[in-house]
């Protein structure tokens, strides 16, 4: 007879099981390096997290999937390159390594990609249709030079269960301009560069430059109005 070894008791050190995380995204071909081109080495990302503000409830990210529930199957599954959500929990976004929608409670509100040679067709339609099927409230598209897209700049909105075209005008030679309600700004192509403008003042979201010009300014002006209260008062 064949005894059975006893299987030991779980120790109470042990602990509880680690939460499941979704998988890393696979590693970059090089011809799909434009969106660090475009969003993270311009600082473009950051200055979007720093406009809108409520980064406890404010998810301003990427390169991560964006699920349904929990899955170890992720076959059919995408991962933006720039996705915003507003009031959601970005610590569970961390916990998980990606968006799960049923956690969330929501779908995210926009999502950005960025034409490359290798995504270029994935985007267009597989993408386009996951986001759509995952009721995404808006999905946009980018191309700096329209090489890959056949276009440089497009938008979509979640209208009832389908994404409906933005509006993007030609807002001079080759200057495209489309609004996202999501976001409350302008999305705005020109000369092969992404930017966000507040649609009130037509002025870019702050920037790094922006900011330390504006700085400079100031200290200038305040040094201009030092100097002639000493004259004036050396007139005395």
């Amino acid at each position: 007879m064949t005894t059975a070894r006893p299987v030991n008791p779980p120790t109470e050190s042990a602990g509880p099981a680690a939460p499941f995380r979704l998988p890393d995204i696979p590693e970059r071909h090089p011809d799909d390096m434009t969106s660090f081109k475009h969003l993270s080495a311009t600082g473009i990302v950051h200055h979007l997290a720093q406009y809108l503000g409520h980064p406890d409830t404010t998810l301003v990210t990427g390169e991560r999937y964006v699920v349904v529930r929990p899955t170890r199957s992720l076959a059919g599954s995408h991962y933006p390159d720039l996705l915003v959500a507003f009031h959601v929990d970005p610590a569970a976004y961390e916990e998980r390594n990606g968006y799960v929608i049923d956690e969330m409670g929501k779908p995210p509100d926009f999502i950005l990609e960025v034409g490359s040679r290798y995504t270029a067709r994935t985007d267009l339609n597989e993408k386009k249709d996951y986001c759509e099927g995952l009721r995404v409230g808006e999905y946009w598209l980018f191309d700096s030079q329209g090489e890959f897209y056949g276009f440089t700049l497009r938008g979509y909105r979640l209208a009832e269960d389908r994404h409906e075209p933005i509006p993007v005008d030609e807002i001079s030679p080759g200057a495209f301009q489309g609004h996202s309600p999501a976001l409350g700004l302008n999305l705005r192509a020109e000369a092969g560069v992404l930017g966000l403008h507040d649609p009130a003042t037509g002025e870019h979201i702050p920037t790094f430059e922006s900011q330390t010009a504006r700085a400079e300014t100031a200290e200038a002006r305040v040094s201009e109005l030092e100097a002639e209260l000493r004259r004036l008062r050396e007139g005395r």
